[in-house]
This record gives structure tokens, C-alpha cells and sequence, in this order.
């Protein structure tokens, strides 16, 4: 098989059929944190696509660090028990190796969702208090977050290091841990939204430090054998944010503590950002912090053609292709990227029929 992005790989000792990454993807359709039939219905059709790993959406560590009200959470055991029903029904039918991302929005929660106009909903409409590493809200018009005391970090420590103990009770393969997006984590490595006078504030090194506990909080919990990393955003594409040297700094301290990927997105935290949206247009990232850290390394961010997933691999500029919306657009993007060039794909017995006479090959 000569196609790079259908050779198989390994995420510590996680082994993946192929390079091709379902990146996380936010439904807002559970019910207090609890996976629901749509759950259902959305992991199985990715978990029969024939990508090599899927990664469950942002799942928040505590009520307050949803996205929204809508958002998946594992804080308790009855978010445990609805994602098992799910868990438990698509493994009878894949044996895709799936992930979870475990998240905490910090400042961006409570929010309506999408398809209900986004914006945030505050405490005295029926939403929640936010915390942030300071008291400074993403936009100006939003209620103010509560900057996070001793005790608020202490508790956020623990809700993620539970989370873990709880995926790693339900069988998940690997652990994601959110740092991107302008979320509770790559607020305290930005100095935009960050501007603590603390040990968590100031330098690289201190608002580095609390990302890295939080992810030694998780690897610690999560069983040692099975791979936990983190996915950041590599630039704020904002003047005096966090950028990708800094980025390679964190990689590099990731690695030293036993992170078995890291996954290169940008953008997400601040309203000034200025963002090219070009096919591939955050690839350049992954190169550089692959190259400098030697991490196994996943590229995302309008990456939509077998062909560019391809020359990506070829050139040495990721490990992994992640693919996100166009997974949603075309659940079978894994099987036509396969007949595209000239690989095979795993499928599921009762699908074998229906490959196309010309890429009669297509199914292993």
C-alpha cells in the first residue's frame, strides 16, 4: 500500500490503522451532561467510517465548564453511565479505537447554542458564573468571569483527573486533553486574557504551569499504557499573544512529561484575532512544532482533500491528518480518500458489497 495516510501508526502503544484522525466535534445535544440517542446515532456512523481514531467532542470536567447547557460532560456517574450505553452499543459494531477530548470552557461557557444565536447567556438570564485565570471577559459586552483562587484551581485539578478515571473506567483508548480554542486552558497560556500578578500569571513559565498540572493531573489518572496528550492552539493570530514559539516551548514540556501527541489548531481566544482561512492554513504550525519537539503530531484546519491529506504526510509536516467538518459533510471521507488513492479501508461485514466495480479492491 504506497498511500502515507493509510499506513498504520501508533500513539504510544496505541496502534491506529491509519492517519486519518476524526477531530472533535460539539453536538449541544446532551441532556445535563448525559449522552443521548443523537450520541448515538452521530459516534456510530463515525465509528463506521474507517478513520483510524475518533475523538469524542469537548466533554467538560465540571457543569460550570460546558459550553453550553447542551454540552457532553463526565463529572458524575450518570454522564458515566449514558456515554457507556453508547460506548457499549458502537463497540458491538467497530473496533475503531475511540478518544475523548476533556475540556473546561473557562470564560467562553455559558453560551446558547449555535443554531440559537451563540452568545452568552448570563447569570441573571439563566446561565452561570464563568471563571478565567483573571477577570476579563472575552468580549466587552459579556458578564465578567470570577478569576479562579487556590481553591478554584485545586478543584479544577480534580475534576479533570476525575474525568480521566472515569473515561479510563469506560474503556477509552485515549485522552485528549483541550488546551485550544480560547478555552479555560490556552486562557492561562495566553497573556491576552491572562494578567495574573501570581505564580499562574506573568512569565511563559508561570502561565504555562497550570496547563501542565492539569495534564499531569490527567496522565497520572489515566492507565499509563494508553496515550493522553493535549491540543492546543498554536497562535492567538493577535499581536502580543500567545504564538508558536511559545507553542514549541509548551510541546517541549508536554514531551518531558510523557504527552503522547499534540494536536495544532490556533485561534479561539481573543475577538481581535485575524484569521486567513485558507486550505491548510494552520499546517505550517504542526511542521514547525513537529520539527523542533518530535512529537507524534496531528494537523487540522480545512484540510478537505485525500490528495492535501496526502502531500501533508509526504512532506513531513504532520503524523496524522485530523478531519473535522468535512467528516460531517461526508461521513465516508475516509473510504473515498481511500479509493482515491489506491488504498484500502476497513468496513464493516454487511458494507462489503458496496464498493463501486472500479475500486473493487477498495475493502480489506
Amino acid at each position: 500500500m504506497s498511500s502515507l495516510l493509510f499506513q498504520p501508526c501508533e500513539l504510544g502503544r496505541l496502534r491506529l490503522p491509519n492517519r486519518i484522525v476524526i477531530a472533535p466535534m460539539c453536538q449541544y445535544s446532551a441532556l445535563d451532561g448525559n449522552a443521548t440517542d443523537w450520541h448515538l446515532m452521530h459516534i456510530g456512523q463515525m465509528a463506521l467510517s474507517g478513520a483510524g481514531l475518533f475523538v469524542i467532542e469537548a466533554t467538560a470536567v465540571e457543569p460550570e465548564g460546558r459550553i453550553s447547557a447542551a454540552d457532553l460532560g463526565l463529572w458524575n456517574d450518570d454522564n458515566e453511565a449514558a456515554l457507556r450505553r453508547v460506548l457499549t452499543a458502537t463497540r458491538a459494531h467497530s473496533d475503531m479505537p475511540i478518544a475523548i477530548q476533556l475540556a473546561h470552557a473557562g470564560r467562553k461557557a455559558s453560551v446558547a447554542r449555535p443554531w440559537e444565536g451563540g452568545a452568552q447567556i448570563a447569570p441573571s438570564a439563566g446561565g452561570w458564573q464563568t471563571v478565567a485565570p483573571s477577570p476579563v471577559p472575552h468580549a466587552a459586552h459579556e458578564h465578567p468571569p470570577q478569576a479562579l483562587d487556590a481553591d478554584g484551581l485545586r478543584r479544577v485539578r480534580t475534576a479533570f483527573a476525575e474525568a480521566a478515571r472515569r473515561a479510563a473506567r469506560l474503556g477509552i483508548d485515549a485522552i485528549e486533553v483541550h488546551g485550544a480554542h480560547g478555552y479555560l486552558l490556552h486562557q492561562f497560556l495566553s497573556p491576552l486574557p491572562n494578567v495574573r500578578t501570581d505564580a499562574y500569571g506573568g512569565t511563559l513559565e508561570n502561565r504555562m504551569r497550570f496547563p501542565l498540572e492539569v495534564f499531569d493531573a490527567v496522565r497520572e489518572a489515566f492507565p499509563h499504557e494508553r496515550p493522553v496528550g493535549m491540543r492546543i492552539s498554536a497562535s492567538d493570530w493577535v499581536d502580543g499573544g500567545w504564538d508558536v514559539e511559545q507553542s514549541v516551548v509548551l510541546a517541549q514540556a508536554l514531551k518531558a512529561r510523557g504527552a503522547d501527541f499534540i494536536h495544532v489548531s490556533s485561534g479561539g481566544v481573543s475577538t481581535a484575532q485575524q484569521i486567513p482561512a485558507v486550505p491548510g492554513y494552520q499546517v505550517g504550525f504542526a511542521e514547525r512544532i513537529r520539527a523542533a519537539v518530535g512529537l507524534p503530531t496531528i494537523a487540522v484546519g480545512l484540510i478537505t482533500e485525500a490528495e492535501q491529506a496526502e502531500s501533508i504526510l509526504a512532506a513531513g509536516q504532520a503524523d496524522l491528518i485530523g478531519v473535522a467538518r468535512a467528516m460531517l459533510y461526508d461521513p465516508r471521507w475516509p473510504w473515498h480518500a481511500a479509493a482515491r488513492l489506491g488504498a484500502q479501508v476497513k468496513v464493516a461485514p454487511q458494507y462489503l458489497r458496496c464498493a463501486p466495480r472500479e475500486v473493487s479492491r477498495l475493502f480489506s
